[in-house]
């Protein structure tokens, strides 16, 4: 009997964000518990430092649950009321992204400052530490250098397997049992990676009546990581 083909029917990938969805292991939990303290950060800010798809918006969106913050990304701090904004807990996202546009640092500058003033929590995002930022405003430059970090490194074993899980049950996927382990024997250990891998099997998993076996694995890996 012929089975017939399954149409290619792509859902939208929407990330779960909540507390219980992010798996803290030995590589990120010191991060984690820097934002857990937020009450206690010099100061009252922290930056929050990892490469791509490290979980930076997602640990925002959990510290911002619990102090009731406001999320922004960094560029679209020219278009918002800076007085009005700092009035509670804001976390402002790729902050790197403004360096060279004198408005939107100037904004973080006035934000910055009014917000230690009137004592609320600033958390900042980015992908390199402060001194990479190739900020022009040398005050604004000096504050950000003065700022705690927090780190999140590149996963280990551990988190590499609830990361790759995650980034599949976002997408709506269900792969064989051997498929993730196969995948943490095999694929460079990088979020970046992760991203790519969920996302090209759920693309070659379509219309493939076995779904997302250790065979289309190793297809995918040899195709988008040539070097595993």
């Amino acid at each position: 009997m012929t089975l017939p083909q399954q149409l290619p029917l792509p859902l939208p990938v929407r990330a779960a964000l909540g507390l219980e969805d992010y798996f803290v292991s030995g590589s990120n939990a010191l991060a984690v518990a820097l934002l857990d303290g937020w009450q206690s950060w010099p100061s009252g800010k922290l930056i929050l430092v990892g490469p791509a798809g490290a979980g930076k918006t997602h640990l925002a969106h959990v510290w911002a649950a619990d102090c009731g913050a406001t999320i922004l990304p960094a560029a679209a701090l020219p278009q918002v009321d800076i007085p009005d904004l700092a009035e509670g807990p804001v976390c402002i996202e790729d902050v790197p992204q403004i360096a060279g546009d004198r408005p939107a640092e100037e904004a973080l500058f006035h934000l910055h400052n009014l917000a230690l003033a009137q004592h609320q929590p600033l958390l900042l995002t980015a992908q390199t530490a402060p001194k990479h930022w190739q900020l022009s405003l040398p005050d604004l430059c000096s504050r950000m250098e003065g700022t705690q970090t927090a780190t999140l490194p590149e996963p280990d074993d551990a988190l590499l397997a609830a990361v790759l899980a995650k980034l599949l049950a976002d997408r709506h996927c269900v792969p064989a049992p051997d498929v993730i382990p196969y995948l943490l024997r095999h694929m460079r250990r990088s979020f970046g990676m992760a991203q790519k891998v969920a996302a090209a099997l759920d693309a070659g998993a379509l219309g493939r009546p076995k779904g997302m076996t250790r065979t289309l694995a190793r297809e995918i890996l040899l195709a988008v990581d040539p070097r595993a």
